[in-house]
């Protein structure tokens, strides 16, 4: 992901109810032909109509928005392309330590300026949210700055390695010859970007941040596999090669190429390959074999590293968007691990299994009627599976939500050079204007790692009625300044993905006991998520008791065990995000249920959670009291 808009989207504001997260946690209780808009049902109203002068203030700040969303657009040349444009379309992000501090300095001026000019008092309260969220967006970019020592730069989950190939292959659309000739030019940037990166891994290396040895072994499977096979040397052909040839005779396809000039472009992409980027490639493994005998053999938190507790603290505000402390957290995870296992022994019931909590837990670990085949024809099934039941879910929607999103979404597998073994399952946007659909992407290297009781939740997790949806209708949102279509908040984004899986029963999923298990697996799983980042990253844990632990309070898959652990333990406080996002989303829907009984609106609730874009979970709970107050009115 390019630094700003990753710092930004690490963003998040503190909220209040610490007690109530507690309490939560002990009771345990289609297709639009045009932009999203908001239904009159789902509109945040103030209680009383807002003035000439607050509606004036307020168009000349949206103004004034988007003119800055377009200057902080041009930091991230990469952006333009995720958003379907090609504007600086054979650029890619400058990745050096002097490009992620310009736009925390640019952001840092533009709040002064904002504040100069505008007197938040006089805006309408949608506005003054924009306001906050403006001021939000540049406190947490700073903080990210402040401990960018700290960073994993590369890492096996989600590092330039890796994400820069992928952003070439996924997302760099070629329609026209001008199209190739960027896609050239984006391979020497690309190189140039991993230079970069690696210069900031050595400095935090340096500094004493360095990922776990079982980080640089899978960093290095990565690495190598990218520069294998042609035009590298070794058998097959590279994944880049791949890809361009296939979008070169797509144009000769579609006549705008001779085969002459495919030919030539072929040449191009094989020598920006060989002389520019496989030298990068080969900069990176030599130095991560070199330094790998300095990182840790036994793998734990970023605790013991110089600075590493501030920056887990700093890490836990960014994710939860609260102030909730490492030990609070983990209290809240055993909490609730406690109470979904209760629902789990129901359901062991229901099948009519006779044995312990543990012992179903290791027949649904273990049976092979679990599993698909770990072959083609059992990835396919998998694929098939998942989009059935996205099928399903999707014609379902209208029932809950007024506000639909344009853009489909599709499932794939990910591409073969940064698949993992039981690595978790991920979203890729789709473009604002639907062009290019969403995508569900699942590791299928080994389908013993990809249980079927849980391929239906995840499904749902990641498609609708979860991240498509809403991602989707961020990007399409046109009542609301530019710059909130594009916001990361991951307690508001990872809450919702977590809450759709509470939803999508409610909804008819789930009709197979085991795939409710599955739901349960999944709710449990981010339960475990506040233990072990927690137990990790504040109390010193190691990788070992953190499986342990997982392993006694799941019936996961030993492979997916191993992977999440593994994630938690180079992404310190991102997990914490998923849980405490969902318990406040439960929250305020049960308060919105109590304070309008026959008025509660399912539609109008879920119209006002997505209908804004993404934001702290404070500045939501206002959303949400503002709506509540709207139909009361009424």
């Amino acid at each position: 992901m390019p630094w700003d808009v990753a710092a930004a989207g690490l963003s998040g504001r503190r909220t209040r109810s610490v007690a109530t997260l507690r309490r939560m946690a002990s009771m345990g209780a289609l297709l639009l032909c045009g932009a999203a808009v908001l239904p009159a049902h789902a509109e945040t109203a103030q209680t009383e109509a807002p003035s000439a002068q607050a509606e004036s203030e307020t168009a000349r700040l949206n103004q004034w928005f988007d003119a800055k969303f377009e200057e902080q657009m041009a930091f991230s040349p990469m952006w333009y392309s995720y958003r379907g444009e090609k504007t600086a379309y054979d650029k890619i992000d400058d990745l050096s330590e002097a490009g992620m501090l310009a736009p925390v300095e640019w952001r840092r001026k533009s709040v002064e300026e904002m504040k100069a000019k505008f007197d938040r008092a006089k805006l309408t309260k949608d506005a003054q949210v924009s306001y906050d969220l403006w001021i939000n967006q540049y406190e947490h970019a700073a903080l990210a700055y402040k401990f960018r020592r700290n960073e994993y730069v590369f890492n096996q989950m989600n590092s330039p390695h890796a994400w820069l190939p992928q952003f070439l292959i996924a997302i760099h659309r070629v329609d026209e010859l001008s199209d190739m000739d960027a896609y050239v030019a984006r391979i020497g940037g690309i190189s140039r970007g991993l230079k970069q990166s690696l210069e900031r891994a050595k400095l935090n290396a340096a500094a004493g941040s360095r990922p776990p040895r079982f980080s640089y072994d899978l960093v290095l499977d990565q690495c190598r596999d990218l520069i294998s096979g042609a035009p590298f040397g070794g058998e097959g052909s590279s994944a880049l090669l791949t890809d361009a040839q296939a979008k070169i005779d797509a144009l000769v396809k579609n006549g705008k190429l001779d085969r002459k000039g495919a030919e030539r472009y072929s040449a191009a992409v094989r020598e920006a390959l060989i002389k520019e980027l496989a030298p990068s490639y080969r900069e990176i493994i030599a130095w991560l074999e070199a330094d790998r005998s300095n990182a840790d053999t036994i793998a734990t938190g970023v605790g013991k590293n110089p600075g590493g507790k501030e920056y887990y603290e700093a890490q836990l505000v960014i994710s939860t968007t609260t102030d909730l402390n490492a030990d609070q957290i983990h209290e809240i995870g055993i909490s609730e691990v406690a109470r979904i296992k209760n629902e789990m022994e129901a359901i062991k019931e229901q099948v009519g299994f006779k044995g312990s909590l543990q012992e179903f837990f290791a027949f649904v670990r273990d049976d092979d009627q679990f599993y698909y085949p770990n072959t083609d024809e059992g990835r396919q099934a998998y694929i098939d599976a998942a989009t059935k039941h996205l099928s399903y879910m999707t014609a379902k929607l209208p029932q809950y939500f007024g506000i639909l999103p344009k853009a489909e979404v599709v499932v794939k597998r990910v591409e073969p050079f940064r698949e993992t073994a039981g690595a978790a399952q991920h979203y890729q946007l789709a473009s604002p204007d639907g062009s290019r659909p969403g995508v569900y992407y699942a590791h299928l290297i080994d389908m013993k790692a990809m249980p079927i009781p849980q391929l239906e939740v995840i499904a749902y997790h990641e498609g609708n009625p979860g991240h498509h949806m809403q991602f989707s209708i961020a990007q399409e949102l046109t009542n609301v300044p530019k710059f909130r279509t594009m916001l990361y908040y991951n307690a508001l984004q990872e809450g919702w993905g977590l809450y759709s899986e509470y939803l999508a029963k409610e909804m008819g999923g789930y009709k197979d006991p085991f795939s409710d298990f599955g739901r349960l697996t999944t709710e449990i799983w981010r339960a475990i998520r506040l233990v072990v980042d927690t137990g990790l990253h504040s109390k010193g844990w190691t990788e070992q008791q953190a499986v342990a632990y997982f392993s006694e309070n799941s019936p996961a898959a030993e492979g997916q065990i191993q992977s999440e652990v593994q994630r938690y333990i180079v992404m310190p406080g991102q997990a914490t995000g998923y849980k405490i996002g969902m318990i406040k989303m439960l929250e305020l829907r049960r308060k919105a249920e109590a304070a309008l009984g026959k008025k509660f609106d399912i539609k109008g609730f879920h119209d006002t959670v997505l209908g804004a874009g993404q934001m702290p979970l404070d500045i939501l709970e206002r959303r949400i009291d503002d709506w509540i107050a709207a139909q009361q009115s009424r």
